[in-house]
């Protein structure tokens, strides 16, 4: 295995089939007839295998209600797991990860179809931790839990599958067909674990994973979710629309991580962002207005007040949101005080605010050449605002052809990205090492 080179990105995307962009999936070519569809996710998982890119990324949604208000972007109609384990049959090097939210599952279904997942792909799984704050009654829970409580749940899951992961000793299978013994039984460790939330004696009934562990990712930049993320992720998934702001963001959670003991460098912060390529700056700027032509308006409208959670059915499209309209709750999230600023800061209107979203969902986007995307990119980097972007294809094919054929290339003749696959895992080409099955503190 090759070393990753330090100055090379980590470059994942965001598997949206209907495309990032809101009602992009009403372009001509948007394939949304085929949404659902195993060949066109494979097509779109291929292109970024060709392109190296170290992961494809499913977010999830467990409840329709994106759908009934006219977004079908940030459903997608897939459940991760499923569609990863039939992508991992059919690809060979590119990270499978997914989203399981730990409000809705048990450590060790989790820890079970992850290590499976890691199996059957030679290495290449990957768990994107969330907590989740709507979708309960679904779950037969008819009130959704409070963030602090979510958070303590969440700490408490992450821990108990990681004993898991690692109640089996590397060399635990000995497959010695003279002794009959498939294992050594005194390398594989009960964790008797007894928390607030969860009791599970384990230990897991597979081997250890290709990689030790999963790469676990996860999404959340307010302050329980960078003290869960700064604890145990690999990578971190933000939205950042501002390079400063990122700047100081990458300083305070690399801070964080090593007040804890960890390696900053282990860490990959990984901002989306969303590009619009043309051959010339016009060209792009034309594609730009041509995707906010296709936005349903009406429908913008539901979708920005319930990511709000405002009633903005007697706001003019031409007015912006006033500011007392906001609240200063900091359990609304990072990304309502993003949707904040642009409406109260920026001056945004209505309008505007509904085509910005449409295209961003709190990230920054650019419309330009290839050459000039790649700018912001580099700048950003070495700037040491991230370690690397989720690319967000704007519109499927076409926008993530665009990025894969045209962005990537231009990466890597800088030497920004790598030409091929350093090693078989995702923890490989992340350049992460494997972590030791050695938990002295829970194995018994």
């Amino acid at each position: 295995m090759a070393p990753k080179n330090p100055k090379h990105m980590v470059l994942t995307t965001f598997m949206l089939p209907a495309g990032y962009h809101k009602d992009s999936w009403r372009m001509d070519g948007s394939r949304s007839e085929e949404l659902a569809n195993l060949e066109f996710v494979y097509d779109l998982a291929r292109m970024a295998e060709d392109a190296k890119l170290d992961a494809i990324f499913f977010g999830d949604i467990v409840h329709a209600n994106t759908v009934m208000r006219g977004d079908i972007k940030m459903n997608g109609f897939y459940e991760p797991m499923t569609v990863l384990a039939a992508l991992a049959a059919r690809t060979k090097n590119i990270g499978l990860i997914g989203t399981v939210s730990t409000s809705f599952s048990e450590p060790y279904n989790l820890a079970r179809q992850m290590a499976g997942l890691d199996h059957m792909s030679g290495g290449r799984a990957g768990w994107n931790i969330v907590t989740s704050s709507d979708g309960f009654q679904n779950y037969g829970i008819t009130e959704a839990p409070d963030p602090a409580t979510r958070y303590r749940r969440a700490t408490e899951f992450v821990d108990v599958v990681q004993q898991l992961w690692d109640s089996w000793e590397d060399d635990a299978v000995t497959n010695d067909k003279a002794s009959g013994w498939y294992v050594d039984p005194s390398k594989i460790h009960p964790i008797n674990h007894r928390g607030e939330f969860f009791s599970v004696d384990g230990p897991i009934n597979m081997p250890r994973s290709p990689q030790g562990r999963p790469v676990m990712v996860q999404a959340g930049s307010s302050g329980p979710g960078m003290e869960l993320g700064s604890s145990v992720a690999d990578g971190i998934y933000t939205a950042q629309p501002l390079k400063e702001p990122s700047v100081e963001f990458y300083a305070k959670f690399k801070a964080m991580a090593a007040a804890k003991g960890r390696n900053p460098e282990d860490i990959k912060i990984i901002p989306g962002i969303l590009p619009i390529l043309g051959d010339t700056q016009a060209e792009a700027d034309e594609l730009a207005e041509h995707l906010a032509n296709n936005i349903h308006m009406d429908n913008g409208r539901v979708q920005v007040g319930a990511d709000l959670k405002m009633d903005l059915t007697r706001l003019d499209l031409n007015d912006s949101i006033p500011e007392d309209w906001f609240s200063d709750d900091p359990a609304l999230g990072s990304r309502y005080q993003i949707y904040r600023r642009k409406s109260v800061d920026q001056g945004m209107s209505l309008r505007e605010l509904i085509v910005d979203l449409a295209r961003s969902t709190g990230h920054q986007w650019m419309a330009g050449t290839a050459s000039a995307v790649a700018d912001r990119m580099i700048d950003w980097f070495d700037s040491k605002a991230c370690d690397g972007f989720n690319l967000n294809a704007p519109f499927n094919p076409g926008g993530f052809e665009l990025i894969c054929n045209k962005l990537v290339p231009e990466l890597q003749e800088r030497g920004y990205f790598r030409t091929e696959y350093e090693g078989t895992t995702l923890r490989d080409n992340f350049g992460l090492a494997r972590p030791s099955s050695i938990r002295s503190n829970t194995l018994v």
